[in-house]
Parts: structure tokens; C-alpha cells; sequence
């Protein structure tokens, strides 16, 4: 599938991570998934370069190529070496003056900063669970459980384990203390909401469109401190949280949760300023959907939710990063 007016010949500069402190066998997963994106997108019918990102100096490997002539299919999560710098690498492709796909410096900035995001949901009146950020473990005030406990400017679930939830005061001191002592950064307290949890994949400016929302199926734990998405359920094959997740694809949903879900996936979308797409995060209790992260730089593997969601939708993976390229573009020449 491919939406009217996109095109298919678009010289694409596809650039991705490629740290030189991994190991061997981590350097060679990612360039059998950088092969098959590439592959992906030349059988469309997009001539492709690959430039691996892989030191500080991003100008030089950059400059070589005509910002008239290819527009830059980002697929990077930041600057080798230097950590939250997703923006960084933004900033680089607009001082050089790239079109690329995803959102602005700025977003991506913002995004890394979750007491950010949670205030400006709360500004939007877009439901999120109730929240405060702690810089000493002592959380005075707190008398919701059970709670989470997240480092407040990470993401890929980065600190999140079943010890992250917690059922008492004590356990929650304990756990705030271990985040500030292991992360360094504030921690980000939350209601935990035990319910329903769903990944949802828009794209679009202006005009969105919510792709089919996938739902993490937690029936197979029955104890509260495990019914979540952990660190090791997207990164670790051997644990339990990874093997024991189930994806449902599309989630069941009647057509009223469907359109509530939509509403508000929207409404955090536009809150956040994200731009061509992102990933969201949203759970289910009682009636009320609520949002848990926005990702705006979010993952385009083949085996990520946005792929995932874009084949449920009718596009193959070509099609879809495909469709990314173009948004990017259309951007630029409405813009002109």
C-alpha cells in the first residue's frame, strides 16, 4: 500500500547507529536490521545510502551528500559516546540543511525529560497517571499504591524492573533511593495503573492517523509487581518478561475504546509537538485510557511496534519507511 502522491524514487540517506564500543556480535545485529531496512526500501524502488553514525564529528560523514539531493531517513538514537543527544543529531541535520524524518531538536529534547512531557499533558487536560519527581528519598506527600518508579530522564524502560513497583512507603523510599544512587537523575513517582496496556503508532502532520494499536497481554503473571513492561521484555530474550508478553495485533477493542483511544493518543501526539510519527505508551483502568510515555523517536526496526502496526495497516516494511521519507518531504515543500 501507498498512500496517493507518495513517491517511490526518492534518493534516501539512511543513517543509522554504530557505536565502536560494541562488541562484535552487537555491531552485527545491527547491520543485518540496517540491511534489511535498505533492502526493504530499494525493492519500493528508493535508491539508498547507508551512513553509519559512529564518532562525534557528524559533519564529515555528512557533507559528502547533497541536502538537495537526498532526504535523510533518521534512524538514529543519538551521537555515539554522548548520551541524550538524539537532539544533537537533529540540530546537525538542519544546520546542514537536510530534510530528515521525525521531530525537531527541540521535541526530541523534550522527550528525554519526562517531568517535562507529564506537565504539558497535564496543561492539555490529556489523562496521565498522577505523578511527582523526587531529587531525595524521602517522599513526603506520596500515598498512592501501587506505585512506579522510573529515572525521570530515561527511556526504553531503562530502570524499570518488577522491583520498580512498589506497595508500601518503605519500598518506596528504598526504590527512589536506588534510582538517584544507580541513575543519578531525579525519579519519577507514578500511580501504577494495573490494567490494560497498549502501544500505539501514529504518523502524520496535521493530518494523523492512528495505525492499529497493538496490546501487551499480561495474563500470564498474576502478581502486580510483573504486569508491566520491563527493560529486559524488550531487550532480553532469555527472561521471562520478554518470553512471556504476549503482542496482540490489532488489540481488541470495541468500536467507543477504539475512538477514546484514538482521542486521546492524538491529543498527547499534538500536546508533545511530535512530528511525522512516534510511539506511545497508554494504559486502561476504569474507563480512562492513560498515557504513559511519548516517544517521538520512536524504533523502526522490523520487528518494533511501528512496523509492526504499519503491516497491520496494509504497508509493508518498505512501504512504510517509504511513507516516513515522504512525510518528510511533503513537509518541506509545503513549507517553501
Amino acid at each position: 500500500m501507498f498512500p496517493t502522491g507518495d513517491r517511490t524514487d526518492l534518493p534516501v540517506l539512511l543513517l543509522y547507529d554504530l557505536d565502536r564500543t560494541w562488541t562484535s556480535d552487537e555491531t552485527h545485529e545491527v547491520m543485518v536490521y540496517t540491511n534489511r531496512l535498505e533492502s526493504a526500501m530499494r525493492e519500493v524502488g528508493h535508491p539508498v545510502t547507508s551512513v553509519p553514525i559512529d564518532d562525534t564529528d557528524l559533519t564529515t560523514p555528512l557533507c559528502q551528500y547533497s541536502p538537495e539531493e537526498y532526504t535523510v531517513l533518521n534512524w538514529c538514537e543519538g551521537v555515539p559516546g554522548i548520551p541524550h543527544s538524539s537532539d544533537l543529531l537533529a540540530q546537525t541535520l538542519e544546520s546542514l540543511n537536510f530534510t530528515y524524518t521525525g521531530s525537531t531538536p527541540q521535541v526530541l529534547a523534550l522527550s528525554e525529560d519526562k517531568r517535562e512531557v507529564k506537565t504539558l499533558l497535564d496543561a492539555r487536560n490529556v489523562p496521565t497517571p498522577r505523578w511527582r519527581i523526587y531529587e531525595s528519598a524521602q517522599p513526603d506527600g506520596w500515598g498512592r499504591f501501587p506505585a512506579i518508579v522510573k529515572p525521570a530522564q530515561e527511556h526504553c524502560s531503562l530502570g524499570v524492573t518488577s522491583e520498580a513497583v512498589v506497595m508500601t512507603p518503605g519500598e518506596l523510599c528504598a526504590r527512589i533511593a536506588y534510582v538517584l544512587d544507580t541513575f543519578h537523575q531525579p525519579a519519577l513517582v507514578e500511580d501504577f495503573v494495573d490494567g490494560r496496556e497498549f502501544h500505539v503508532s501514529l504518523w502524520g502532520n496535521g493530518a494523523i492517523q492512528m495505525l492499529p494499536p497493538a496490546e501487551m497481554d499480561f495474563s500470564a503473571f498474576s502478581d502486580v509487581h510483573d504486569r508491566l513492561c520491563t527493560y529486559d521484555s524488550k531487550f532480553n530474550p532469555s527472561s521471562v518478561h520478554y518470553n512471556q508478553i504476549k503482542l496482540q495485533l490489532p488489540a481488541p477493542l470495541t468500536p467507543d475504546e477504539y475512538r477514546r483511544l484514538e482521542q486521546i493518543s492524538m491529543a498527547a501526539y499534538r500536546a508533545v509537538g511530535c512530528r511525522d510519527y512516534a510511539r506511545l505508551d497508554i494504559r486502561l483502568r476504569d474507563g480512562i485510557f492513560y498515557v504513559l510515555d511519548v516517544n517521538p523517536n520512536a524504533d523502526i526496526s522490523f520487528d518494533a511496534s511501528l512496523a509492526y502496526s504499519a503491516d497491520a495497516a496494509g504497508y509493508s516494511y518498505g512501504a512504510m519507511g517509504s511513507h516516513l521519507v515522504n512525510l518528510a518531504l511533503h513537509r518541506k515543500l509545503t513549507a517553501m
